[in-house]
């Protein structure tokens, strides 16, 4: 069932340590099947040099597991909330990644201070709320996921692809596992580039509207005109 996905969740799950984002099995990455309404997920705790195909979860928007005979991730929960609300996404990834997570612990938001930025996130990447008591002891994972879901209730998930959970660390998302894989990518060099920018500077210099407007739409808006078409994106 759904061997493809299977694959390029794996391949991706594997990417996102390759690119130094995730430490020991601090990170997840899942994939959604839209037509099926299933989701291919890493199993809970195996270390990503153990990750094969085979070891992938398939779960129900439910959280039930349809194939597999691992334990999906714990933060499944958070994944189905996204994939039930966010239209268009295909994958979501969860990782621990420094820079990212220092800004979610931090309970700060990643201001768009540069064309860099601007490129794959139309303006900050929010920080969501902490999550009170009681939604803890309820259901951690699924309200974590609602939690994010709230944070973009008047933001476009697609424009924006990325969100840090306070106190916790970032989740990205994207069509396809390597889409969501890359945003991770994105979101902690920018991280990195915002904490350099703050500790040089005492005053936050946010890059004006027009210029953050010009080069997000260049490559993404609906006249888009950047790069050969269907290849990757350059400077």
């Amino acid at each position: 069932m759904l061997e493809g996905l299977k694959q390029t969740v794996c391949r991706a799950n594997c990417d996102i340590i390759k690119s130094h984002l995730v430490t020991l099995t601090w990170g997840n990455v899942s994939g959604f099947d839209n037509q099926k309404k299933l989701i291919v997920i890493k199993p809970s705790g195996v270390s990503y040099e153990e990750l094969k195909p085979e070891c992938m979860v398939v779960v129900d928007l439910k959280g039930s597991i349809v194939e597999g005979d691992l334990k999906p991730s714990s933060d499944t929960l958070i994944h189905i909330e996204l994939y039930k609300v966010f239209n268009g996404i295909g994958s979501v990834v969860h990782t621990h990644s420094d820079y990212a997570s220092m800004f979610a612990q931090a309970r700060k938001e990643i201001p768009c201070l540069g064309t860099t930025h601007a490129d794959r996130f139309y303006g900050s990447v929010p920080v969501t709320r902490p999550l009170r008591q009681d939604e803890v002891e309820r259901s951690y994972e699924k309200n974590t996921g609602s939690v994010i879901v709230e944070t973009f209730k008047k933001r476009d998930p697609l424009a924006c692809p990325a969100v840090l959970v306070s106190g916790h660390g970032p989740f990205a998302w994207g069509k396809t596992p390597d889409e969501a894989v890359e945003t991770s990518i994105a979101l902690e060099k920018i991280a990195k580039m915002a904490w350099g920018t703050l500790a040089l500077t005492s005053k936050e210099k946010v890059l004006p509207d027009y210029i953050l407007k010009k080069h997000f739409l260049r490559k993404h808006g609906p006249n888009a005109y950047y790069g050969q078409k269907g290849g990757k994106e350059d400077d």
